[in-house]
């Protein structure tokens, strides 16, 4: 077995590179991993089934490792060196470096589910209308000084200025068409820097599809306080849609970006699958809020019109 050490120097704030997570890693008894990047030719084909690749950057490097540890049957280490860091938090990895890459060295093992869209996957979330902006618009110094709250800053210094777009959204129980501020599909039950998603987990197997409308920006804060506060999906409300589905499409009148961990990806249409347990990665077990079966039976009181 071989330790692969991606390493993403751009990541976060740049605090937390290669000599940083070297010296934790010899200290938890994982000495001399191969050190590549990215940018480099010719490591990936050495990948084996057995090896484990260390990624060490935020959720657009997770997402790159993703796609190589499942095409090659290796197994996946995160060691959150980014901004938002979701994908570590629906892992449940410890925050302290030492705990995490003892967590490493033990090998212990869970599988998470992917979302698959055209020829790219998600590990998180993908968006289309107002919640591609954080993406597409914030970064550079007021990234590195905010952090993850340069995402709520983005969003609410431009949420009085969108009147929204018209979708049809697909999932196996039904569809819902209107007009929509954003509208949210993601593998896991974390997106935004820390934003957690009622009754979600990374192996439930499901999708969950958040579809907000265009309303004053006061009652878009109140129904977002609400939701957060009572750890539940939103159930009848005019503001929030919440829908499950192992498949789902979000079709709208004209072209709209995309966005998926954090980085434009393509335009709308968007037709996602969640591959269950599709990808191996170190974590402790995570229990799921709820299988499958019982996920598809709430889909009906989710719906709001």
């Amino acid at each position: 077995m071989t330790y692969w050490l991606v390493c993403n120097p751009k990541a976060g704030d740049g605090e937390r590179g290669r000599e940083f997570w070297l010296a934790h890693l010899a200290d938890a008894g994982i000495q001399n991993p191969e050190c590549c990047d990215f940018e480099e030719t010719g490591w990936e084909a050495q990948i084996r089934e057995q090896d484990t690749v260390i990624i060490a950057g935020g959720d657009g490097s997770v997402n790159m490792a993703a796609r190589l540890c499942r095409e090659k049957g290796a197994t996946l280490a995160i060691l959150p060196s980014g901004t938002a860091n979701d994908f570590a938090r629906n892992l449940d990895l410890p925050s302290r470096p030492e705990a995490l890459c003892e967590l490493i060295a033990s090998g212990t093992t869970q599988t998470v589910d992917v979302a698959d869209y055209g020829e790219g996957i998600f590990l998180n979330v993908a968006h289309v209308g107002f919640g591609t902006l954080p993406a597409r618009e914030s970064g550079g110094a007021g990234k590195k000084f905010f952090g993850r709250f340069t995402y709520v800053l983005e969003l609410l210094r431009r949420l009085g200025a969108k009147r929204g777009f018209r979708a049809t959204i697909r999932c196996e129980k039904g569809v819902v068409s209107g007009r929509w501020l954003t509208v949210a599909v993601a593998s896991g039950a974390f997106f935004g820097g820390g934003n957690e998603i009622p009754e979600a987990s990374a192996n439930d197997g499901q999708l969950d599809v958040i579809a907000v409308r265009p309303r004053p920006v006061f009652q878009l804060l109140f129904t977002f306080l609400m939701v957060r506060l009572s750890k539940r999906a939103p159930s009848r409300t005019s503001t929030i849609i919440h829908m499950k589905g192992q498949h789902c499409s979000v079709q709208t009148t004209k072209p709209k970006t995309v966005t998926a961990d954090g980085d434009v990806v393509t335009k709308t249409p968007l037709d996602v699958t969640c591959s269950r347990g599709s990808l191996r990665v170190i974590g402790p077990t995570v229990v799921s809020t709820g299988d499958a079966g019982e996920a598809a039976a709430g889909i009906p009181d989710t719906f709001c019109h």
